[in-house]
């Protein structure tokens, strides 16, 4: 897949401009440069790159779609710095380098996650062109997978995870943990791009599939990769005792059950227009990525 991942590194490019430009300057606080240190730290900005990609199913302006990306990648690294906590999941390392609390500490690393989230919603706001019911529509959306209802909660099992835990609820975990955000980042795309109802609840299953998808295939990788690669401890999961779909099923029927949610996916996409090739290439590289 060396061409679609070309194009990978195109849209990666094009968020971290983006980013670059939508956050307010450092100048000498310390907030702001644990933000930025926490923003731009790399990253494969897979939410950023669904924004990209359902929005091009219809048709909207580039800017709208980089103010959107943003917006759901300042969601995704408020959502890291709080949970490499230490009073969540406890992690020294994030995308090979000291995570926030680590790097600055746990007092600046909370407020940079609590600041980068109304930044998300603020960017929404800002957004020209765009009619202000869209934008509400785009703010419901976005703190729906935020609530209680969503990561919050997602987190919240995680923390309380039990020994004895069932696939069916670690899949709601992963759901809520991880799999909200991704739907949501494939609804604001296609929101944004004009997309209908019908073509938007088909976006929506296919980020239901994508995500668990993906999050099995990070459980995977945690086993598999070394740290090089990966920029997380190998191993790390293990050595906390998590639960994860290798520890319950095993890590070859893991990645047969990765791949048939990735199969599944692009069967869902069938029922798009013909601009969806981009996504279902998509599909293909998250559940074969070493990182």
């Amino acid at each position: 897949m060396p061409e679609f991942e070309d194009l990978i590194k195109i849209y990666q490019t094009r968020v971290n401009q983006a980013l670059e430009k939508y956050l307010p300057p450092k100048e000498d606080s310390r907030l702001l440069n644990a933000v930025h240190y926490s923003v731009l730290n790399g990253g494969k900005r897979l939410r950023s790159i669904l924004v990209y990609l359902s929005s091009e199913l219809g048709k909207t302006e580039s800017s709208i779609a980089d103010a959107t990306a943003c917006a759901v990648e300042f969601i995704h690294c408020y959502s890291l710095i709080h949970d490499d906590l230490p009073a969540m999941d406890d992690d020294k390392l994030r995308r090979g380098k000291p995570t926030c609390h680590m790097k600055f500490d746990e007092a600046t690393a909370i407020l940079a996650g609590d600041a980068l989230q109304p930044m998300a919603y603020e960017l929404i706001c800002s957004i020209e062109n765009l009619p202000d019911a869209t934008k509400v529509l785009m703010m419901n959306k976005l703190t729906r997978a935020c609530s209680y209802q969503g990561m919050v909660e997602g987190q919240m099992k995680d923390i309380e995870m039990k020994k004895d835990m069932t696939v069916i609820e670690l899949d709601l975990l992963h759901e809520q943990k991880t799999g909200i955000l991704i739907e949501t980042s494939l609804e604001l795309g296609g929101i944004i791009g004009g997309l209908d109802d019908s073509e938007l609840s088909i976006l929506k299953a296919y980020g239901k599939k994508i995500g668990l998808a993906y999050q099995i295939r990070d459980d995977i990788i945690d086993i598999e990769s070394p740290t090089f690669e990966s920029g997380k401890p190998q191993g790390s999961d293990a050595m906390k005792k998590k639960i994860t779909y290798p520890s319950l099923v095993g890590i070859e029927e893991a990645k047969l059950k990765s791949q048939s949610l990735a199969e599944e996916a692009s069967n869902i996409l069938m029922n798009l227009n013909s601009k969806s090739e981009s996504l279902r290439s998509l599909t293909s590289y998250v559940v074969t990525r070493n990182y």
